[in-house]
């Protein structure tokens, strides 16, 4: 009797260090896995990375001296001195010429007419002027394309730098 528990004990530990035959398999994916992470690791992450903390040195170069696009209100109203005073008087003095016209530095060096966008369709009014709901009606005035003058541009009617002065 003494034989046959000491047998069962002896079997019962051994079944406690059993290794299933898919454990070591997996341990070696695994293990392949991390291998190729850390080689890929290597070679993709840029040589300047960490040096002042979890950036990329060389992003200070890069960003050093960025290609400029716009010019800014000021360089605007300096030619367009007219449009300066209607936008003082209007709801869209608070806007700058580039937020409609795009980047102006372009324009400002040539002064040629085809260097600044000028938008004229309902679409383009449309993107803060539609109606939406989330909008709060005291900030933005909002009408509803599909009711309001359909198959009119919106400067038929309206001096986009003094949109409440209807044109005649």
């Amino acid at each position: 009797m003494f034989l046959i528990s000491i047998y069962v004990i002896f079997i019962h530990i051994l079944m406690k260090f059993y290794i299933p035959p898919q454990i070591p398999r997996l341990a070696f994916a695994f293990g392949i896995f991390i291998t190729l992470f850390l080689v890929l690791r290597h070679f993709l992450i840029p040589d300047t990375f960490g040096k002042y903390g979890h950036y990329r040195a060389a992003s200070l170069i890069d960003n050093a001296k960025p290609e400029l696009h716009y010019a800014g209100q000021l360089a605007c109203f300096t030619c367009h001195q007219d449009i300066e005073e209607k936008k003082s008087q209007d709801v869209h003095s608070e806007i700058h010429c580039e937020t409609c016209h795009g980047p102006g530095l372009k324009h400002v060096v040539s002064g040629k007419k085809e260097d600044i966008f000028k938008p004229s369709g309902r679409e383009f009014c449309g993107k803060c002027h539609s109606f939406n709901a989330a909008k709060m009606k005291s900030a933005v005035f909002q009408i509803d394309l599909a009711k309001h003058n359909i198959g009119k541009n919106c400067i038929e009617c309206h001096n986009p730098h003094q949109p409440w002065q209807m044109k005649k």
